[in-house]
């Protein structure tokens, strides 16, 4: 048996080799050009009777700094992103604003980073108003937009690359502790040479560009029908998360509580170099998660990888993220 198997084995490379040998008849086909370019980012899914577009702004890969967690050695921030397989020296943040229709109201939360990143970003950023489209949302047709925190790639996008409001008809919402600190003169003759005095300067540029017409709101209260805004102080001083109930589905819409579910779900111990206070943000970290857990409440992730909705379980001294499976029907 093992003698014909090798024969025929033989007989058959052999013929092989005579028909390499034989022009071919058949014409050559021209290679075909890569598409170079991703499908539109968008996913939809029911909550009750709301309907929740998660709409992708793209993502951002910059090089690891030695500071980018300022109480962890970038050894150890490596060794978190390989355990996540992900590539060492190197961070990417994803960034998705959701939709939310109430029936009633269409509401953005968060408007990214801006068509002006685009450019800048050579395209991994700044996708928001195309990927809107490609899901048939039009920006004429939100009436609310809801903003958690006043840091750029949250407000850049409430304006156009010519700096007119890039949702015409849209009510600004603001969190009132966020809007007293970012506008008080007193803070920002204060605030350190650099980042944070960047920060000032680039919210003031956003919001004078829209005449400062928002409409503060605060915690603890629905900032439209359906969505409660929660006190989530610590990345900024008026940092707000929501929670997104219809009937008795709820999602938690965590904002910037962590970053990089990687290294900060993982390690809730860690500080990011761009939380304004580290150790509050750490304290609010573990409460928000501690009740998520125990609630078993869907948590919606500003930077979590698209389309950025999943569970969370404590494991450890961390949490393990569980991403919520991928639906084909909504």
């Amino acid at each position: 048996m093992n003698d014909v198997t090798r024969r025929s084995v033989l007989a058959s490379a052999g013929a092989a080799a005579a028909l390499a040998t034989v022009p071919s008849t058949h014409p050559s086909h021209a290679s075909v050009p890569h598409a170079a370019k991703q499908a539109p980012g968008f996913y939809r899914y029911k909550l009750g009777s709301f309907e929740i577009t998660v709409v992708t702004d793209g993502a951002r890969t910059l090089p690891l700094a030695d500071t980018f967690v300022i109480n962890a050695k970038k050894d150890e921030v490596n060794a978190a992103l390989a355990a996540a397989f992900m590539e060492r020296d190197k961070i990417t943040i994803p960034y998705s604003p959701i939709v939310v229709n109430t029936g009633s109201r269409l509401a953005i939360i968060d408007a990214g980073n801006g068509e002006a990143a685009l450019a800048q970003s050579k395209g991994g950023a700044g996708q928001l108003q195309a990927n809107l489209a490609a899901a048939g949302i039009d920006p004429k047709a939100i009436n609310a937009v809801i903003i958690s925190h006043f840091h750029a790639d949250h407000v850049n996008g409430l304006l156009t690359p010519d700096n007119k409001p890039a949702f015409a008809n849209a009510e600004i919402l603001v969190p009132a502790a966020e809007w007293r600190f970012w506008m008080d003169d007193g803070e920002m003759s204060r605030a350190p040479k650099g980042r944070m005095e960047d920060l000032f300067k680039n919210n003031r540029r956003v919001f004078d560009a829209l005449g400062r017409k928002v409409t503060p709101y605060e915690w603890n209260k629905e900032v439209v029908p359906g969505i409660t805004a929660v006190e989530t102080a610590g990345h900024t001083v008026g940092h707000t998360s929501y929670v997104i109930a219809s009937g008795s589905s709820r999602v938690y819409v965590q904002s910037d509580v962590t970053n990089v579910p990687a290294l900060f779900v993982r390690n809730p111990g860690w500080h990011a170099f761009f939380d304004q206070d580290p150790v509050k943000a750490e304290q609010t970290r573990r409460k928000v998660y501690d009740m998520v857990v125990v609630e078993k409440m869907p948590v919606q992730g500003f930077h979590y990888p698209f389309p950025s909705l999943a569970h969370l379980e404590k494991d450890g001294s961390g949490y393990r993220l569980v991403p919520v499976p991928w639906s084909p029907v909504i």
